[in-house]
C-alpha cells in the first residue's frame, strides 16, 4: 500500500502501512537531497547558504516508488527512494555494523574465557577476521595464536585491521628489559594495571602484544575491564563515578627528546552516559593541579577506583607463550604484568597499536562486503 504524505508548515509527514511515521523537516529535505552529493564520492556538494532556514516546496507528491518534492530553485524536483528515507528518516540512528554493545567481564572470565582466533585464518578469511574484530569488540579483549616467530608476523594481524598507529615510541616497539629505559615497560619491574600513552592527545585505540619468547620466571599479563570497574563504582559510589567522569586529569611523558601533556577524566561517557572510555595511568599522571576544594574528594574518587582495580573479583592474569598475541581496547582494558626474573630467561613482547577508528572502518567494509 502506498504511504500516505501530510505536509505542514515546517515538514512534511509520511506514514507507511506499517505503522511507521517519519517527519521530515523541509530544510533536512532540501540539504539531503539525492542530487546534492557527488556520484561518485558520495560527498555532500550541496550549499546549504544558498537557501533560506524556512523554505517550503512548491509542490510534495509520493509515487508508489518515491517521495517527489519540486522547489523554486530547482528544474527537477528532489526524488527520494521510499524504502530509503524510510531508514534514514530524522530521529533513527544510521545503522553502524561497529557498534556492537560491551560486554563488561569480571575475574570469572578467567584466561580460558578470552576468546581465541588463530593467525592463518585471520590472514586467509575475511569471515574470521570480522568475526574476530566483532569478538574482540565485544569484550575489548582476544588472543591471537599461532604466529610465526617473526616480529612481522604480528604486524601482518594488524595490518589485516588498519593503518598502524606511530607514536613518540616508533611504529611498533619492542617490550624487554633493557638498561636505561625511558619507561617502567622496559624493566622487569611489576607493572600495575592501566591504560598506555594517557598522554596522549588521543591514546591509543587497540594495543597488539606479540610474544616472541617469556622464558622468564614472572612475567604474566594481567588485565581489568574498565567498563566493568566503572560501572560497578558508579552503583556503589555515584559521587566517586561523578568526579572522575567530569574533573580532569593532567598526564605527561618526558625525555630527552620528548614532553607531551594531555588532561583526560579517568572515565569518559558518550552522549547516552554510558562509559566509552578509561584513561587510567598512575604512572604518567602528572602533578595535580586541582582546586583544593575538589582535591580531597578526587584523591577519594581516585583511590577508590585504583582499588578496584586490584580487587582479585575484577583481574585476570595469564602468560602468554610464544607465537601467541593479545590484542586488546587500549581505552578500555587496563593491562599489566607480574614482575619477572630477567636472569632466569628471556622475555620479549613485540607491539604495535591500531586505533579505534580504523578497527571500526573495517567492520563496517567487511559487513558491506559480505552484504
Amino acid at each position: 500500500m502506498q504511504p500516505t504524505l501530510t505536509t505542514g508548515a515546517e515538514g512534511l509527514e509520511i506514514r507507511w502501512s506499517d505503522g511507521t511515521v517519519g517527519d521530515f523537516p523541509y530544510i533536512w529535505l532540501r540539504d539531503t537531497d539525492p542530487s546534492g552529493f557527488h556520484p561518485t564520492t558520495g560527498e555532500r556538494t550541496f550549499d546549504l547558504t544558498v537557501v533560506p532556514l524556512d523554505l517550503k516546496p512548491c509542490k510534495a507528491e509520493v509515487t508508489p516508488d518515491d517521495l517527489l518534492i519540486t522547489w523554486n530553485d530547482q528544474d527537477e524536483p528532489s526524488r527520494f527512494d521510499l524504502n530509503w528515507i524510510k531508514v534514514h528518516r530524522p530521529g533513527q540512528p544510521r545503522h553502524d555494523p561497529a557498534n556492537i554493545t560491551p560486554v563488561a567481564w569480571r575475574a570469572d572470565l578467567g584466561g580460558a574465557g578470552v576468546p581465541r582466533h588463530d593467525a592463518e585464518g585471520l590472514m586467509t578469511s575475511d569471515e574470521a577476521v570480522m568475526d574476530w574484530l566483532r569478538q574482540t569488540k565485544r569484550y575489548g579483549l582476544s588472543i591471537v595464536t599461532g604466529l610465526a616467530d617473526t616480529t612481522e608476523a604480528g604486524i601482518k594481524v594488524a595490518r589485516r585491521v588498519g593503518h598502524l598507529r606511530e607514536t613518540n615510541f616508533g611504529l611498533t616497539f619492542e617490550v624487554a628489559s633493557k638498561p636505561d629505559p625511558n619507561n617502567l615497560a622496559y624493566t622487569s619491574d611489576a607493572l600495575p594495571l592501566h591504560t598506555d600513552l594517557t598522554n596522549q592527545e588521543l591514546p591509543p585505540g587497540y594495543q597488539f602484544l606479540h610474544c616472541l619468547a617469556n622464558q622468564a620466571e614472572g612475567g604474566g599479563s594481567t588485565f581489568c575491564d574498565g567498563v566493568a570497574v566503572a560501572e560497578d563504582l558508579r552503583a556503589r559510589d555515584p559521587a566517586a563515578f561523578e568526579i572522575l567522569s567530569t574533573v580532569t586529569v593532567p598526564f605527561r611523558f618526558h625525555d630527552h627528546v620528548t614532553d607531551i601533556r594531555s588532561r583526560k577524566t579517568v572515565i569518559t561517557l558518550d552522549t547516552r552516559r554510558e562509559v566509552s572510555e578509561i584513561c587510567f595511568n598512575a604512572h604518567l599522571a602528572d602533578i595535580l593541579d586541582l582546586d583544593p576544594a575538589v582535591m580531597t574528594s578526587f584523591y577519594r574518587a581516585y583511590r577508590r577506583f585504583m582499588e578496584m582495580t586490584r580487587d582479585p573479583a575484577y583481574g585476570i592474569a595469564l602468560k602468554l607463550r610464544a607465537g601467541e598475541m593479545v590484542v586488546f581496547d587500549n581505552r578500555r582494558v587496563l593491562h599489566g604484568r607480574e614482575a619477572f626474573d630477567p636472569a632466569t630467561g628471556f622475555r620479549h613482547l613485540h607491539g604495535c597499536y591500531v586505533d579505534r577508528g580504523e578497527w571500526d572502518s573495517r567492520l563496517r567494509v567487511l559487513e558491506r562486503s559480505q552484504g
